[in-house]
């Protein structure tokens, strides 16, 4: 996510130009976060009011978990697909204003709750809605968005074909994992694959048009973001879920058996924080045949995800130097081997066809030398994160102090608490450092660490916005390990208030954040003016 650095000239010195390197300020929110009335965030009013926060705010990045259909816990980095998007997202109010849904289509809404995600409650409503959306696509009188769809479904066939045919067959096995299909689909014969699309074709019309409008609001959306002057950050986690289209449609690409199940899964080792390490599950990839094969899929999957992004954050990003190797009996991670990744090899094929891509790497934890070595060939920022910074002495990676430019900086991400929780929870040790550091009693924790971000010499900071809002634990998105309850929370609409946007966009004007100032140090105005669809 580096930008070119400007040259300024100091005319009156006759000094020779220096370099000014582009500083942002900007906050992760996943979408499933935005206020709405069916049961989860969506890409509807909630989403363009939010980005007019930013705008007002004066920031730069909208950063977003990965926006792919979710699997297992409800988690984005278990997603069914590395291609498509998340049906749920999609704003049923907009089809309302698309003349797909009637006023009685979506009377009688469930009594959601305002600050949870309802995932199950939200998929049988939504799905239902949207079925009925579909029946009026098929009828007389909707022939300009069939086209569409039909453009649609041609333009993207190279994953869509695969995606759409493999949920409709999950529907038809009762939500069973691919690997426990019938033996001939299972191992995608053209009989079988022909037979399925045949008897399907319904379903599978029905999920290619659950894309067709998930791109159309995402796109709308973007351009507004965009316009206003807001980039989208996404994320890329190297790793697919073994339950997804893509295993299923590209098993040589992965150490699979004869059955379809994984020999070697994917994890990280015992570490301080786990006497067993992690075990993921995911399936490792053959990375000779990748390679053999010129990269073709992950080169893809880069053109899919640039379509409905600015730059990516490349999650677990050491994995493409060396990453843990697990032996898929094994149900800990403690048996395990590093085995080598493709490193910069496949980021060259990448930008061989497709240029320059704004990448952030994932670098926290336990990083090696080579991996060190191989983000600075790469020329791609790290990440560091505040909560990490104030166990240890002043050499600690993690302090302000001790950042280099080409940094994108947190004060925590979508795994940690928020940094009011985080505080309440640290020990007196830890909070006297965090006290001891920032001249402050502690008080007002979170906006006292997002100041701290902003003042770095990181060339971009990230604040989720549950520390935006100093909230407590109570607005933690995520903690690993824990099997159910991730991923539900919600603000309301309320919580974005003036005020807010109002300090925020004093720290940007004070700490120099602004990419594209004017003469007067404000915000520029865009160069196309931003309109909402509808």
């Amino acid at each position: 996510m580096s930008d070119p650095v400007e040259l300024h000239h100091d005319e009156a010195r006759n000094e020779p130009p220096t370099p000014r390197r582009a500083r942002r300020a900007g906050i992760l929110l996943h979408p499933t976060s935005l206020p709405g009335p069916h049961g989860i965030g969506d890409l509807g009013e909630g989403a363009y009011r939010f980005v007019d926060f930013l705008v007002a705010a004066r920031q730069h990045v909208w950063q977003v978990l990965p926006l792919g259909p979710i699997g297992y816990g409800n988690s984005p980095y278990a997603g069914l697909s590395a291609f498509a998007g998340n049906p749920l997202l999609i704003c049923l109010d907009t089809l309302r204003a698309d003349g797909l849904l009637t006023a009685d289509d979506l009377a009688a809404v469930p009594p959601f709750d305002d600050d949870r995600v309802d995932f199950e409650g939200a998929a049988a409503w939504k799905l239902d809605r949207l079925r009925r959306a579909y029946g009026r696509l098929l009828a007389p009188g909707a022939e300009a968005r069939r086209e569409a769809l039909d453009a649609f479904a041609r333009d993207q066939a190279g994953w869509l074909d695969d995606f759409a045919l493999f949920m409709a067959l999950q529907g038809a096995h009762d939500g069973a994992p691919w690997h426990e299909w019938g033996l001939p689909i299972r191992e995608r014969s053209p009989e079988a694959l022909a037979a399925a699309k045949s008897d399907l074709a319904g379903e599978v019309g029905f999920q290619q048009f659950l894309q067709f409008l998930f791109a159309e609001q995402w796109g709308a959306l973007k351009r507004y973001a965009n316009a206003c002057g807001v980039a989208i950050m996404g994320d890329l986690p190297i790793f697919v879920a073994h339950d997804s289209a893509d295993v299923w449609a590209h098993p040589g690409i992965f150490t699979l058996d004869t059955n379809g199940a994984p020999t070697v899964v994917a994890g990280v080792p015992p570490d301080y924080f786990s006497a067993t390490g992690q075990r993921w599950g995911n399936p490792i990839y053959r990375w000779e045949v990748i390679a053999g094969a010129g990269y073709r899929w992950w080169i893809e999957r880069f053109r899919a995800l640039l379509r409905t992004v600015d730059s990516v954050r490349i999650d677990h990003f050491r994995g493409f130097e060396q990453c843990w190797e697990i032996p898929a009996d094994h149900p800990t991670a403690e048996h395990g081997r590093w085995v080598a990744g493709p490193g910069a090899a496949l980021f060259d094929a990448i930008r061989a066809e497709l240029g320059a891509v704004p990448l952030v790497a994932e670098d926290l934890g336990t990083i090696t030398p080579a991996v060190e070595a191989l983000r600075r060939a790469l020329g791609v920022p790290g990440m560091r994160v505040l909560q990490f910074a104030f166990g240890g002495d002043a050499t600690n990676p993690y302090l302000p102090h001790n950042y280099e430019p080409d940094t994108v900086v947190y004060t925590g991400t979508h795994d940690n608490d928020t940094t009011a929780g985080w505080y309440a929870a640290a020990g007196e040790h830890e909070r006297e450092a965090v006290c001891t550091y920032l001249a402050r009693d502690g008080s007002d924790i979170a906006h006292d660490l997002v100041r701290l971000a902003y003042a770095s010499v990181a060339d971009t900071t990230i604040a989720p916005l549950q520390d935006v809002l100093s909230l407590g634990s109570e607005a933690r998105m995520n903690l690993p390990g824990r099997p159910e309850a991730n991923w539900t929370w919600r603000y309301r609409p309320e919580m974005l208030r003036d005020e807010e946007a109002a300090w925020l966009a004093a720290l940007v004007h004070t700490y120099g954040r602004d990419p594209t100032p004017d003469v007067a140090g404000e915000q520029s105005t865009p160069t196309v003016q931003p309109t909402r669809p509808g």
